[in-house]
């Protein structure tokens, strides 16, 4: 058994080509005392090999292998309780992250007692590891019930984990969502906003299963209007970064009702202005993002950590 102080665990199904990028990240980290679980969930794309091929050169590295694909909860549950340290580091299979990461995590573990999970902001990338979309601090100041951070970017204490019994299985997107929810009832959570995490828009990014999912789940309830408009947001803004035609104002268009608010507005007129012209959709976003980062960087600060506030 393992007696590192830190786990990182990352599930990993189909994620070539962008595995060998996500284990060298975690492998070049500053803080070296850790062991690397990696579950291979059913991969046919021969993410298995590549997977052998890096636990024979990294004596960290402890493969685990599922024959039937577990999924985005399951997996995350299975993982984890074959970890061994006090402290989980999670990793998704298709980002990557700074080499200070861990350690700058670590720190705040240590001197926080009261914070049970923490994770980062990020920066993101498409598929050839070009920035499409800059860091957002004003996730850190706004009351939402999203997480201001990817669910890759987090780390936890495993006995809160333990606590709230995981992830819950029933959820067949939005596990991470639920996860951090259950994880504010046993301490705190927050956000770094230093940006040590870089988060992949491509096409196969469980993004889409999740925002599909989630329209599909609401095809008969015309009044969840939030939990449409929601899955459109992922869905486009997924597309829209990995470079890809938006493709969703057809699929509002075919869910009305919707209800007539800001909201609504909003999400149908960007939809529309990223089916005429993608460019300056993103031209648009880009200067909301940075101005609005601007504005909350008056008051946010690199390395303090921020709670996550709940509307």
């Amino acid at each position: 058994m393992s007696s590192s102080r830190l786990s990182v665990v990352m599930p990993a199904h189909n994620a070539l080509p962008f595995l060998n990028d996500s284990i060298g990240s975690i492998l070049d980290q500053t803080f070296k005392d850790f062991e690397f679980v990696i579950l291979d969930d059913a991969s046919t794309d021969g993410s298995d090999r590549v997977l052998r091929e890096w636990e024979k050169r990294d004596s960290r590295i402890r493969l685990l292998r599922s024959d039937r694909k577990l999924g985005l909860s399951a997996s995350s549950n299975f993982i984890v309780q074959n970890s061994t340290a006090p402290i989980v580091a999670r990793m998704d299979a298709d980002d990557t992250c700074s080499p200070e990461r861990l350690e700058r995590q670590w720190e705040i573990l240590q001197t926080r007692t009261d914070v049970v999970a923490l994770g980062t902001l990020c920066e993101g990338i498409d598929a050839s590891g070009r920035h499409v979309r800059p860091r957002d601090r004003w996730r850190i100041v706004r009351r939402s019930p999203y997480i201001p951070f990817p669910h890759g970017s987090a780390m936890f204490r495993r006995s809160a984990f333990d606590a709230i019994n995981g992830y819950s299985e029933q959820y067949a997107g939005g596990e991470d969502q639920n996860f951090f929810f259950k994880m504010k009832a046993v301490g705190r959570v927050v956000t770094l906003p230093d940006m040590l995490y870089q988060y992949r828009y491509h096409s196969g990014n469980a993004t889409f299963a999740t925002a599909n999912g989630g329209l599909d789940a609401n095809k008969h309830r015309y009044a969840d209007n939030a939990g449409d408009i929601a899955a459109f947001y992922m869905l486009g803004a997924m597309r829209l970064w990995a470079g890809q035609p938006l493709r969703i104002l057809p699929q509002m268009l075919a869910k009305r009702p919707f209800k007539p608010n800001l909201q609504t507005i909003m999400a149908l007129a960007s939809a529309s202005l990223g089916t005429v012209s993608p460019r300056t959709l993103k031209f648009f976003l880009r200067s909301l993002i940075r101005s609005r980062d601007f504005l909350a960087g008056l008051t946010v600060k690199d390395g303090r950590a921020y709670e996550w506030h709940l509307k």
